[in-house]
C-alpha cells in the first residue's frame, strides 16, 4: 500500500509541470496494441538513434505495459487496460510489450519487475510504475500525468 501511495504521489507531482491536453472522447472502441521492438522504435521512441535523449514520437500520450503471459498480476491488469483503452478512446495510446518476446526492449528500459507501466506524456519525461495498480489509480495517473486534467 505504501509503494502504491508513493507511486501515485510521484505521478501526481510530475503532473503539475505538464502542459494541458485537449479532452476528446470521440472514439470509444479503442483497444490496447501489442508492440514489437520495431514498432516501438517507430511509434514510441527510437532509443537506438538517440540513446542519450528521450524523444517521444507519438501523436498523443501513451501508456506502455511491460508484461509476461505467465504473470498473475499482468493477467489481472490486462482487462483493466482494455477498459481504459475503450474509455479514453482516441485521447491516448495503450501499448503492451511482451517481455518474453521482446527481451532486448525490456532490457533497454531496465525492466526487472512485471508488470511495469511507462506513462508517456506529450511533453516532459516519461514516468515508470511497477506493479498492477487499481483502475482508479490508473485513471488518476492518466488524467494528471498524461492529460493534465
Amino acid at each position: 500500500m505504501r509503494q502504491l501511495l508513493f507511486t501515485v504521489l510521484a505521478l501526481l507531482a510530475f503532473a503539475t509541470g505538464s502542459q494541458a491536453q485537449t479532452n476528446n472522447k470521440n472514439t470509444k472502441n479503442m483497444k490496447t496494441t501489442t508492440l514489437t521492438k520495431a514498432d516501438f522504435l517507430k511509434k514510441v521512441a527510437d532509443y537506438e538513434k538517440s540513446p542519450q535523449e528521450w524523444k517521444y514520437l507519438g501523436d498523443k500520450p501513451a501508456l506502455v505495459d511491460f508484461y509476461a503471459p505467465w504473470c498473475g498480476p499482468c493477467k489481472a491488469l490486462a482487462p483493466v487496460l482494455e477498459e481504459l483503452a475503450a474509455e479514453y478512446g482516441d485521447q491516448i495510446h495503450i501499448y503492451k510489450i511482451n517481455t518474453e518476446e521482446e527481451q532486448e526492449l525490456a532490457a533497454a528500459f531496465g525492466i526487472r519487475s512485471i508488470p511495469t507501466l511507462l506513462f508517456i506524456p506529450m511533453e516532459g519525461k516519461p514516468q515508470m510504475s511497477q506493479g498492477a495498480l487499481p483502475k482508479a489509480s490508473l485513471k488518476e495517473a492518466i488524467d494528471k500525468v498524461m492529460l493534465s486534467k
